[in-house]
């Protein structure tokens, strides 16, 4: 397990949930939320500066898949975002992670937790990118591999197979 603190990301059409790991990867836990502000990014901006000031080895970002595994308009506006942070903070790594039902599991805790939709929603997002963190940080103890993919990495290169034509 590579240690650092990661941040975890919940990105929502209101909010942006934000959660953080202890120095040693091991535990998410909530941190924030910060108003989306899809035209201005100051939403980005305030990420990217508390990424800076926990000194953050990465920033983990849900991306919201169908069930089937299909990405919709929720799904493209997180990559989206996530290419914005990228360009923010080029040195910071950023990886997308499959959060399919991670706001219905929040909101089931939150609710067995004796808690009202009314009472949560000031919470619900840092809840689910605690769990979208969690997730992320389980699948590296048990794989050895950082889990996701790369935000702004480079396209695997396919080598040409000997005999074919060029």
């Amino acid at each position: 397990m590579r240690p650092g603190v990661r941040i975890g990301i919940d990105v929502g059409s209101v909010r942006v949930g934000v959660a953080r790991s202890d120095p040693d990867g091991l535990i998410a836990t909530p941190h924030d939320t910060f108003t989306r502000d899809a035209s201005g990014d100051a939403d980005v901006r305030a990420v990217a500066a508390l990424a800076a000031e926990i000194a953050a080895v990465e920033v983990v970002v849900g991306l919201p898949r169908s069930l089937d595994g299909s990405e919709g308009a929720a799904a493209a506006a997180a990559r989206d975002w996530a290419a914005r942070l990228q360009r923010q903070a080029p040195a910071l790594g950023i990886r997308l992670v499959d959060e399919r039902l991670t706001t219905v599991d929040a909101h089931r805790a939150m609710r067995e937790a004796g808690r009202t939709t009314r009472q949560t929603r000031s919470v619900i997002d840092q809840q689910s990118a605690v769990m979208i963190l969690q997730a992320a940080l389980d699948q590296e103890r048990s794989t050895g591999r950082p889990a996701g993919l790369v935000v702004g990495g480079r396209k695997p290169r396919h080598r040409r197979r000997e005999g074919r034509g060029a």
